[in-house]
């Protein structure tokens, strides 16, 4: 470590230098800058600089090189397992970078800085009636949930998010920058689909667009004890429907939306999402045997695919713990599996026990990136999210059983996006095993001291 004095005229230079804010820990709107999403992560860096641009980055990599500090990387979105913040050390905070430029044309594309969100994106390619996968929320970051992969409602039409990736400007361990592609660093290009944060700090990525005229959305409510009847029926709606068809099944307790009759609220309910990247008529045709099953509520027809983003959007401040797995298939014994652990979800809080489809142009897509859960037709994510402390213990205990039953279906990949901090070996089964030496070799060339260690980490061969 740099000693006081050399370390008090660096901060004092960075101040000077950096066109966006910095924080220490004895400067007011330290709290804030440092309160991430999750709030059982409470960490306090020595600095935080709030960066306007590359340059900015640049400045501040190098700042805690010269000074021996830890780097953290926090982009847009919500990094459930605090990664975006450390104890002691530098914190790159991207969320002021979020400019989004469309190109439309024959070969359209977005470029998205790394600190934006869903949001930025989708309200900013709308009006061209242009989308890309994106995430189910529309707070989500773009830059993380790109570079882990990116699973989402578009995905079994137009594949999975880094299937879509075209570029990206990074800033490397040595505070230079470099820019990847398929023509320009193409093993780095590689390793960033799927090797999340562990190249570089990605200041920009530029993405393909493809023509999105119109989105529909079924949102369907039954009762927990009809949730069997409802997946097998869903099961069937994405074996017999065309790629345009997503969604999601998901058991949680009743939020206080607008949508959810007040009666539900609180309680547990089943919950359908059907998806469909056209318009009402043909998602109406694909969902109507799940239309005609009894249940409480519903709201079906076209919608902005921006707007469908904003209905389930995670609130800060929460407490959270999340899991996944990718499952082999989806047997009747799994369905009762997963509806017998859904009838525990702790009530009440805002935990889902949530299942999602996969297959179509996420499966037939290109082969060689380090993303090994591409061949899973279904993903269970157990997802925690609750307000009381004194819920810790059991909302914790419920995640790691829901996880634990299934595990005589999974395929052993897991989305690491869907996780927080699991262990290595889950990292390799995030990546893939024959991968993770790729990896490894690729980290060792662009972050041989492993500096950005705050991920889902790869070490360096």
């Amino acid at each position: 470590m740099a000693s006081p004095s050399k370390a008090g005229t660096a901060l004092a230079a960075l101040r000077e230098d950096l066109t966006g804010d910095v924080f220490a820990p004895d400067d007011p709107g330290y709290d804030e800058a440092r309160t991430v999403f999750n709030s059982m992560i409470d960490r306090r860096p020595a600095v935080i600089a709030q960066c306007a641009h590359e340059a900015d980055v640049v400045r501040a990599v190098r700042f805690a090189r010269d000074l021996d500090l830890k780097i953290a990387v926090r982009g847009g979105g919500h990094s459930v397992a605090g990664m975006a913040l450390n104890d002691g050390g530098l914190v790159v905070d991207l969320r002021r970078m979020h400019a989004v430029t469309v190109r439309p044309g024959a070969a359209s594309s977005v470029r998205v800085e790394g600190g934006a969100t869903m949001s930025h994106m989708d309200r900013a390619t709308q009006p061209y009636r242009l989308a890309t996968t994106g995430g189910r929320a529309s707070t989500t970051g773009v830059g993380g949930f790109v570079l882990g992969g990116g699973s989402g409602w578009l995905e079994r039409k137009f594949g999975l998010a880094v299937d879509n990736l075209l570029g990206v400007d990074l800033v490397t361990a040595d505070g230079t920058t470099v820019r990847a592609s398929a023509e320009e660093n193409p093993e780095l290009f590689w390793a960033l689909h799927g090797g999340g944060g562990n190249f570089g700090i990605a200041t920009s990525l530029t993405l393909q667009l493809h023509e999105l005229p119109e989105f529909s959305l079924a949102f369907v409510l039954f009762r927990p004890e009809s949730g069997p009847e409802v997946m097998r029926v869903y099961r069937e709606i994405i074996a017999t429907g065309p790629p345009e068809v997503g969604g999601g099944v998901l058991c949680l307790s009743g939020p206080p939306e607008k949508f959810v009759p007040e009666h539900l609220v609180g309680t547990l309910i089943c919950a359908a999402v059907v998806t469909y990247a056209g318009g009402e008529e043909s998602l109406r045709e694909v969902a109507q045997p799940l239309l005609a099953l009894p249940h409480e509520a519903g709201i079906v027809g076209a919608m902005p695919y921006a707007d469908v983003q904003c209905m389930i959007d995670d609130p800060p401040g929460l407490r959270n713990y999340w899991s996944a797995e990718s499952l082999t298939g989806l047997p009747d014994e799994l369905v009762d599996v997963f509806c017998a652990r859904a009838a525990t979800v702790p009530v009440p809080t805002g935990c889902r026990h949530v299942l999602f489809p996969l297959g179509a142009a996420v499966a037939s897509g290109p082969a060689e990136f380090p993303v090994p859960y591409r061949e899973a037709p279904w993903l269970v994510h157990p997802f925690g999210i609750w307000e009381d402390p004194a819920d810790d213990e059991r909302c914790l205990r419920w995640v790691r059983k829901a996880r634990a039953d299934v595990r005589p279906w999974t395929t052993g990949a897991v989305y690491l996006n869907f996780i927080g901090d699991e262990g290595t070996d889950r990292v390799s089964a995030g990546l893939g095993p024959e991968n993770t030496l790729r990896l490894a070799m690729v980290k060792a060339q662009y972050d041989p001291d492993n500096v950005f260690r705050f991920n889902h980490n790869i070490v360096p061969a």
